[in-house]
């Protein structure tokens, strides 16, 4: 197929990542303040309010989900417009970074939901997952861009 009709697929691609970087960002920036609410009992902004520290959290799991639902939808427009584009997977490290950006994300996705008092092991393993996951991400971006320059005329 030409890209014209796939160009739709490649809008879709382009906003998903977009936001899911910025999901990432806005997760950093609440995770931190629930550690630094876990911490020191007291918020990032001076005086703890129980009710602004559970809209936080929420807002913490409802983007993180997002950033979820963001990466699986990139993993499948990169199937099928790389398929339908070029008939075969694995023509760039774009592949190899992405799947690797999908099981982070995934993996820190579990273990967010395993944090508790009776498993120590999840917070610092979410923690760390999330600080490599920026390294994926820069990653998957500077693959994704040399992928993109094979679309363009």
């Amino acid at each position: 197929m030409h890209l014209p009709s796939f160009l739709w697929l490649w809008k879709i691609a382009a906003w998903s990542m977009g936001l899911s970087i910025l999901a990432y960002a806005f997760l950093g920036m609440t995770g931190f303040w629930l550690w630094q609410v876990r911490n020191t009992g007291r918020s990032p902004i001076g005086v703890l309010l129980p009710r602004v520290n559970n809209i936080v959290k929420t807002f913490h799991y409802t983007i993180g989900i997002t950033m979820v639902s963001l990466v699986l939808l990139l993993l499948a427009v990169g199937i099928v417009g790389t398929l339908g584009h070029f008939g075969s997977l694995g023509h760039s490290s774009h592949l190899v970074a992405g799947l690797i950006v999908v099981a982070l994300v995934l993996v820190s996705a579990f273990s967010a939901t395993q944090i508790s008092l009776g498993k120590p092991w999840a917070r610092p393993l979410h923690i760390s997952l999330n600080i490599v996951l920026f390294v994926g991400f820069a990653w998957v971006s500077l693959t994704g861009w040399t992928v993109v320059q094979k679309y363009l005329p």
